[in-house]
């Protein structure tokens, strides 16, 4: 992941983060315009917009940032080096507490990601339904089962026992 040209420094001279809300503000105004005519944000107000995916990005310098990677820059002053996760999945809430360091794999493992079977890590094969996940980037076969339900409980148990707390079930 490509290390962003902000620095610590410059981020807390520009921005005020709540930890408690997750919330970002402006420390300054914010001009915009060939003569810097137009003010485009108001020192105090609310900074960011939330994208089409759900994040909040904010632009800083002509560089767009997503404000949970601001949010662990911000408090720790450096760069998260993997993914940044949201624990309950809301993109939008970047409380310093919702927020964790994740492999792209604890990352995936968050998710709720269900097929059109209703249950993460199954699928359905010769009539039957399998269970498998993923561990260490290799596909591990948890067996056949006669439901997807059966299958999905399965999974269940098994996801608590290889991703931890990143274990997204049911």
């Amino acid at each position: 992941m490509k290390t962003p040209k902000l620095t610590h420094e410059r981020l807390l001279e520009l921005l005020h983060y709540d930890p408690e809300t997750g919330v970002f503000t402006w420390r300054v105004d914010r001009w915009r315009g060939r003569g810097m005519g137009v003010l485009a944000a108001a020192a105090g107000s609310v900074a960011g917009s939330v994208n089409g995916d759900g994040y909040v990005c904010i632009k800083i310098d002509g560089e767009n940032h997503k404000a949970h990677r601001l949010a662990r820059f911000y408090v720790t002053g450096e760069w998260p080096r993997a993914m940044v996760d949201h624990r309950d999945l809301d993109r939008s809430n970047n409380r310093y507490d919702n927020l964790r360091n994740a492999t792209r794999g604890q990352n995936r493992a968050n998710s709720t990601s269900k097929n059109k079977h209703g249950f993460k890590g199954v699928a359905k094969v010769r009539g039957r339904y399998m269970a498998q996940i993923r561990k260490d980037k290799k596909n591990i076969n948890l067996g056949y089962f006669d439901s997807a339900a059966e299958a999905g409980a399965i999974y269940d148990t098994a996801a608590k026992g290889v991703h931890g707390e990143f274990a997204r079930v049911k």
